[in-house]
């Protein structure tokens, strides 16, 4: 359990970080934040869904369409969301901070939900593109978002775990863009799988338009968010990537970037290109869609089991061994085992990747003060979709160049080994800054 030793939760209260205090004070949700917290969850899960359904169709784009596209270039076309998740999620999260969490959280909504419907509707590969580019900016918006409005909607106790059971939505509807493309894609064609994203606009936005609060106070007025130095002085503290990335933040901000930017990597790369690595390993495309299956049924399990081991030895320590079973798990498919192997390698390999980005979400979450949350979720993942923009490009350029299946098994591997010694970096400079300066070390917890 994570434990705020007394200078850090001092510090926290100056810094402007609490929660909503009856929240705080019976250690317990509310109703009306329950239900709030659900409804960012079911906007998650079709976040997941939208983004992983590329991942499902790319075969048929690649075979059907007449689009002209290549391996490579298909890799390119996959990329584009991930660069607009790049740029949604850095100015989201900051928008989160200045316009409010509810605003941005609606807008994301239903920018990602209007341009993932139009994809089916695309005459060529650059209209596609450009759609999955504009998608893919309400889809990296949403989650630091999200985040942000949840972790000051939960009491503090168990802001990491709702936080990393908030990013099982991801892998959930990933699972589900892989049950529906089975069937959906035989019987109605590939535009079938977009169309789907319509019920975010018809069911799940009008849900948050009923239930989901604003937890900010606007910008001169003292807030319930906003601590002791917001009272005395009349605003919040400012914030930014200005105050990010600089002293005390700076330093931790960029070990949670680059660790993220592995983690993605892995992550989305092997969301994007598992079903085309299966049918070109002999598989078809049923089978392919199954062990897509199994890996975000893997990245499901992986947020429970992840929230509860984090809740006990810390996230980074947590994050740290889920990153390592990740890279051993996609070592082993490298061998060639056994089918029933390869489902148990996809499960872990789940677990380990998906786990490994809820867990550095709780962290943060937990780390920066509540004027500075959304803005720092946005930056670990905004900085992190560099991973996420590049992986569907390597793994098809490593194709295209006659390497094989397993040099994507191998650059995802190595990308996962890569986080958990970043991670493990992470855990080292959180203790010193406890260790030697409780009183400003972030918002301090006493189990990394």
């Amino acid at each position: 359990m994570n434990h705020t030793p007394p200078a850090a939760a001092t510090q926290r209260s100056l810094s402007g970080d609490s929660t909503p205090t009856s929240n705080d004070r019976h250690g317990q949700f509310s109703k009306a934040s329950a239900a709030a917290v659900l409804v960012c969850w079911l906007l998650v899960v079709f976040d997941g869904y939208d983004l992983i359904v590329y991942g499902t169709v790319q075969s048929s784009l690649i075979a059907d369409t007449g689009w002209g596209l290549t391996k490579a270039t298909a890799g390119t076309v996959g990329s584009m969301a991930f660069l607009g998740m790049m740029i949604g999620a850095i100015f989201a999260g900051r928008m989160a901070d200045s316009w409010g969490r509810r605003r941005t959280i609606l807008g994301c909504a239903i920018l990602f939900s209007v341009f993932t419907v139009l994809c089916a509707f695309a005459p060529n590969a650059a209209s596609f593109g450009a759609l999955r580019l504009l998608a893919g900016v309400g889809l990296g918006g949403l989650v630091p978002s999200a985040n942000a409005l949840v972790a000051e909607l939960v009491p503090t106790k168990w802001r990491s775990v709702v936080a990393t059971l908030m990013m099982s939505g991801v892998p959930i509807g990933g699972s589900v863009a892989a049950l529906v493309g089975i069937q959906l894609i035989p019987a109605f064609g590939w535009q079938s799988m977009f169309l789907v994203a319509v019920l975010a606009l018809v069911i799940v936005v009008p849900l948050g338009l009923k239930y989901l609060p604003e937890t900010l106070a606007p910008v001169g007025k003292p807030g319930r968010g906003e601590g002791r130095a917001a009272t005395r002085e009349g605003a919040r503290p400012a914030s930014g990537f200005s105050s990010l990335l600089r002293a005390p933040y700076l330093g931790i901000s960029m070990l949670f970037a680059v660790a993220t930017i592995a983690t993605l990597f892995a992550w989305y790369g092997l969301g994007t290109w598992l079903p085309n690595l299966m049918q070109l390993a002999g598989y078809n495309l049923g089978s392919a869609l199954t062990f897509a299956l199994a890996l975000n049924l893997g990245a499901v399990a992986g947020s429970v089991i992840t929230a509860c081991a984090g809740t006990r030895f810390g996230p980074i320590s947590t994050a740290i061994a889920a990153a390592a079973v990740a890279a051993g798990a996609l070592l082993v498919l490298v061998s060639g085992p056994p089918v029933s192997v390869v489902y148990l390698t996809l499960v872990l390999a789940g677990v380990g990747t998906h786990g490994t980005q809820c867990l550095i979400i709780a962290a943060v979450a937990s780390h920066y003060p509540a004027h500075l949350r959304g803005t720092a979720l946005g930056w670990a993942l905004g900085t992190g979709r560099i991973g996420a923009v590049v992986a569907p490009q390597v793994g098809g350029l490593l194709l295209a160049a006659g390497m094989g299946v397993n040099s994507n098994f191998l650059a995802f591997a190595g990308a996962a080994g890569i986080a958990a010694v970043l991670l493990a970096a992470v855990g080292i400079n959180l203790k010193a800054k406890l260790s030697t300066s409780p009183s400003t070390a972030l918002t301090g917890v006493s189990n990394v």
